[in-house]
């Protein structure tokens, strides 16, 4: 279909494109088996400006939007979701700065950020608190000119590898959500720390630690916005980053039916190409199908985003569910086209399928998502009705 995209924007996605498939897909098996950092390709992702793509041209970006990181973040992922999660993450951990930094701040990392100088993380999640964020324990507690941060975050991606954190910490736990405060915390910070690295089902590729917070003091500048409103940072980032999550789960399942297509009109039983049987006909059909819906969801929602929409969270948890869904019924049926082929190591689609579950979790799981998207069909029926 044709999405009437600008000159930049094919350029944007072309490039992207042209990186997945000369830089990524002759390493990803090796990446995706010693679980190697993708050190290398963000390189090559700095060097092209692609780091830079949402940040404003004010501080060295591309001043392009959501839309724009959405294009390249579906093409790297054609390729590996492993490599892509690091990338995206980089924007997640961006978003928070992006939206609620203070000018000095945005002055002080979004610079090196569109520079592919620095990576980025955001800190959330922890052992109790994932999809309730409520349960957050991790504290900050001001003394002087300086915040306190004491606990342990979980499965942080870019963890250990990045160098600015965007992190949630309680300040007021007498005051529930409203007693959560986001900041900023640089690699290197006496106090901060990295656990474990993950030994992963899939992404493996991407790094994911635990962060460490042993009294580390951070300068009270570092506070994101202002106390308090650390919940409202984390949602509206999550707001804008879950197209990024519903472009990779579009991606990867346009990699597995492009395999699964490929195998089709190779592979010959009782003298004709499978591809020819009505079968595997109709299972492509719906593949194809369901992965151009998913395409066009995400395209719409990113372009209301960028658009200035003021409330996308319904909006944005559909294209979510919605796309990590189609992400993970494609790469499954791809398998199934390829049979005993496309469950060995030697194809791709193997990898594919490993790598797409954790669509459907990280970032909010899509039963989250549902329940976001639920609530917000109450509101609207009681307006309705005021």
């Amino acid at each position: 279909m044709d999405y009437f995209f600008d000159e930049e924007q094919i350029m944007i996605r072309d490039l992207a494109r042209q990186i997945a498939e000369e830089k990524i897909v002759p390493v990803r098996a090796e990446l995706d088996e010693k679980g190697e950092f993708p050190w290398d390709i963000m390189k090559v992702l700095a060097q092209s400006d692609l780091f830079g793509l949402f940040i404003p041209e004010e501080y060295g970006g591309l001043g392009k939007g959501c839309i724009e990181l959405c294009l390249a973040i579906e093409e790297l992922s054609r390729a590996c979701v492993g490599v892509s999660t690091t990338y995206a993450a980089n924007a997640l951990g961006t978003f928070p700065i992006l939206l609620y930094g203070s000018r000095e701040q945005k002055k002080k990392y979004l610079p090196d950020i569109a520079a592919g100088k620095r990576l980025v993380a955001f800190g959330l999640t922890e052992a109790n608190a994932g999809s309730d964020a409520g349960g957050i324990q991790t504290t900050a507690r001001l003394e002087g000119n300086e915040y306190v941060l004491n606990g342990t975050k979980q499965w942080i991606t870019n963890g250990g590898e990045a160098d600015i954190y965007s992190i949630i910490a309680i300040t007021d736990h007498t005051k529930g959500p409203r007693g959560a405060s986001a900041f900023v915390v640089e690699k290197g910070t006496p106090g901060f720390s990295f656990g474990k690295k993950e030994d992963k089902m899939g992404i493996r590729a991407s790094a994911t630690t635990e962060l460490i917070f042993d009294n580390c003091r951070i300068p009270k500048e570092n506070i994101i916005g202002k106390d308090g409103i650390g919940f409202i940072v984390a949602m509206k980032t999550l707001d804008n980053s879950r197209t990024g999550v519903g472009s990779q789960g579009v991606g990867v399942a346009q990699g597995a039916f492009d395999e699964a297509v490929k195998f089709a009109r190779q592979r010959v039983q009782f003298g004709y190409p499978i591809i020819s049987f009505q079968a595997v006909q109709h299972m492509l059909a719906d593949m194809a199908t369901s992965i151009e819906a998913a395409r066009a969801l995400i395209y719409s929602v990113a372009r209301f985003i960028d658009n200035g929409a003021k409330d996308v969270s319904r909006e944005s948890a559909m294209s979510k569910v919605f796309a990590t869904d189609v992400a993970m019924k494609v790469t499954t049926d791809a398998v199934q086209v390829m049979g005993g082929s496309g469950y060995m190591k030697e194809y791709p689609v193997e990898k594919m399928m490993r790598d797409a579950k954790i669509l459907q979790i990280f970032e909010g799981t899509n039963q989250i998502q549902r329940n976001v998207i639920g609530q917000a069909l109450i509101k609207e029926t009681v307006k309705k009705k005021l």
